[in-house]
């Protein structure tokens, strides 16, 4: 069997065993850098295609996180080769150059990066790339129902992500002949970056009109991850992806993705609901104590109205 994740061929990991004779054209040689940057070529030909279809943004996700996989895990395999391994303490030699073994997640390579390597992963790309995962989970195993637009915006953050990632991380520590080997592609996907946040750029500016004047209660969406969540008090309308957000859905996203987490939430003193997120970044540029069932920032330092207080007009 031919194993093609490239962990073998890492510089120094020694040579990999002889596959069966036959034409030189026929040989797979896909070291993890390389392999990544060809799953990159695959995502931006999908997400530039005209027009971009379900199927295109289907296996853009696919690839995506396969490419998100592999280039992580590449840094990891620099730093040291048992840092792939789902549980490095029973990592062996053997069980790596044979690519015989259970690797770690992206989450856990992420961290890994962070922790061990001392890579800087930003808490909203570590967030995109956890969104990724989800797609990639939905799309392989249940069947992705989500708005086309969001998942193609998020696909869009991971791929900027990976951009940098392979800029500022992977290539200054490869050989002169390995980045000449992958600059021609490397060139590919960066015009293909810029093709797909001028779309983003594009839709926005277009939806510029809607937000106008809404700008106080405008905010994050949680799908796409666009600034256009125009708050509502009963049903909140992504204008970029068309996702409806309720009060509990925004409340789910800051506790389990967002920055600062739980300790960002809190109970409205207006109207009692524990859908108060700290430090709301809305349109306007302000940073803002914002209830999502009220649709409006708040004041923390307000009573909460007790049982005999008058109704309002």
């Amino acid at each position: 069997m031919v194993k093609i994740d490239g962990w073998r061929a890492l510089p120094g990991s020694g040579p990999a065993p002889a596959g069966p004779p036959g034409p030189a054209q026929d040989a797979l040689d896909f070291p993890p850098v390389r392999n990544g940057v060809d799953y990159l070529v695959s995502v931006v030909d999908h997400l530039t295609a005209d027009p971009v279809g379900p199927r295109h943004i289907k296996y853009a996700v696919l690839h995506l996180q396969a490419a998100a996989e592999v280039l992580l895990k590449a840094r990891l395999v620099r730093e040291h080769w048992s840092l792939v391994f789902d549980d490095p303490g029973a990592a062996s030699e053997r069980a790596f150059r044979s690519a015989d073994f259970k690797s770690c997640t992206v989450g856990e390579a992420v961290a890994r990066l962070r922790n061990i390597v001392g890579v800087p992963i930003a808490d909203k790309d570590q967030e995109a790339l956890a969104a990724l995962g989800r797609d990639r989970n939905s799309l392989q195993h249940y069947g992705l129902s989500h708005n086309a637009r969001a998942v193609e915006a998020r696909a869009g953050r991971v791929l900027d992500f990976l951009v940098r990632f392979l800029d500022d991380v992977l290539l200054p520590g490869l050989r002169p002949d390995e980045v000449e080997q992958i600059t021609a592609d490397v060139r590919r996907i960066r015009r293909g970056l810029t093709g797909v946040q001028t779309f983003i750029t594009q839709r926005l500016r277009r939806l510029s009109g809607g937000l106008k004047g809404r700008e106080d209660r405008t905010v994050h969406c949680p799908h796409c991850g666009q600034m256009a969540l125009v708050a509502e008090q009963s049903l909140s309308t992504c204008l970029f992806c068309d996702a409806a957000v309720t009060a509990e859905d925004m409340v789910t996203y800051l506790f389990l993705f967002s920055e600062g987490k739980a300790s960002r939430l809190a109970d409205c003193p207006r109207c009692t609901q524990p859908c108060v997120g700290r430090d709301t970044l809305l349109a306007t540029g302000e940073r803002v104590t914002f209830c999502f069932w009220c649709a409006g920032p708040v004041s923390l330092a307000t009573p909460a109205p007790s049982a005999s207080s008058s109704e309002h007009p």
